[in-house]
């Protein structure tokens, strides 16, 4: 294990509450809060405390049952650095009056506010992430966008944002990773990768991750052609299937099958189709010892020059950059780099 004492300033210690609401999730729950308990370990000194929150100081069961007793309600939670709101199932029920008052008082303190799963639901019914990006857990992306009820925020399917003093992610084990973030840029770029080797996890994802949202999700049982097309297309990354083949596969014609995915998914199949392999060749770069040239034909491009073009278009920096940044060597520089995709996001959000 690599000695990270004495690497983060002497200070007192940040202090973060987590807000309970019925019904939490408490795997998002834990994966928020281990990461600041190991930072302290890591760094033999107190980075940071944290403080169990609930409305009425009483404990609330978590999704599975289980309940943590909290150290205050909302009236005497103290000074807080930061607050994380910890959401679940029926999150719509939990939009109380008092509690939406207290998180509009947090933010005109200027706390630094944040949700894991749905508790982004509850900072957007408070009016907290106007002209904010966020994400939520992917199952609820979708009924968020039919309500239209907060047209002045941008929800994407990213497995967390980061947006000035806003932090949001999707839930699950996403958690770990936007605490990672935070714990590298408030603390320690050294201790967070500590922490990421002691959890045994793979890797400390950043802004380029998104969550992967099973097309049927966005299409139901009502488009079985499209999603037997995608399908292929997965099946077929190396030797990457034409149009014309593709169609012939599904039993519709090229300009039926345009249709669909332009009316659902609002992109052309190539386009879906080169999106798919650059993802794919995304995961080979950090996942594996597979050199470039080697990543570039296992994902169907015609040459290394092509491919790094390609994957530069899309995420805004080579894939020789990805591969440093799974070394070490450039993990600050790739953990705040915007891709081209939330680039294009951003200048879609500002257009009236």
């Amino acid at each position: 294990m690599r000695s990270t004492a004495g690497e983060a300033t002497a200070q007192r210690p940040t202090h973060i509450g987590f807000l309970q609401v019925p019904n939490y999730s408490a795997i998002a729950f834990s994966t928020a809060i281990e990461p600041l308990r190991m930072a302290n370990q890591l760094a033999g000194v107190a980075l940071y405390d944290w403080s169990v929150i609930t409305l009425d100081g009483g404990p609330v069961a978590a999704s599975n049952g289980l309940a943590v007793t909290p150290d205050a309600d909302i009236r005497s939670a103290g000074a807080l650095d930061m607050l994380f709101v910890c959401g679940g199932t029926g999150i719509r029920d939990c939009c109380d009056r008092r509690l939406l008052a207290w998180l509009r008082s947090l933010a005109e303190r200027h706390v630094e506010l944040g949700a894991i799963c749905t508790g982004t639901y509850l900072l957007a019914h408070a009016n907290l992430l106007k002209g904010y990006r966020c994400t939520i857990h992917w199952e609820n992306i979708s009924s968020i966008d039919e309500e239209h009820r907060f047209p002045d925020t941008v929800f994407t399917s990213e497995l967390f944002v980061i947006d000035r003093d806003r932090y949001t992610c999707a839930g699950g084990i996403a958690p770990l990773d936007l605490m990672l973030n935070v714990i590298g840029r408030q603390k320690s770029p050294s201790i967070a990768e500590a922490i990421c080797e002691e959890f045994i996890h793979e890797r400390i994802r950043n802004v380029s991750d998104i969550q992967r949202v099973p097309l049927r999700v966005h299409l139901g049982t009502s488009q079985p052609k499209l999603v037997e097309a995608v399908s292929l297309m997965e099946a077929n990354m190396e030797e990457p299937l034409s149009l014309h083949d593709l169609a012939r596969l599904v039993n519709v014609s090229r300009r039926q099958l345009e249709r669909l995915f332009k009316k659902h998914l609002n992109c052309v199949p190539t386009r879906y189709y080169l999106e798919l392999r650059l993802s794919r060749a995304r995961q080979f770069l950090l996942q594996t010892q597979l050199s470039i040239i080697d990543v570039s034909l296992a994902c169907g491009f015609s040459s290394p020059p092509h491919f790094s073009k390609c994957y530069h278009d899309f995420f805004g920096y080579p894939p020789s950059r990805e591969r440093r940044s799974r070394a070490g060597g450039e993990s600050s520089a790739a953990a705040t780099a915007t891709p081209a995709r939330v680039r294009n996001q951003r200048r879609k959000a500002s257009t009236p």
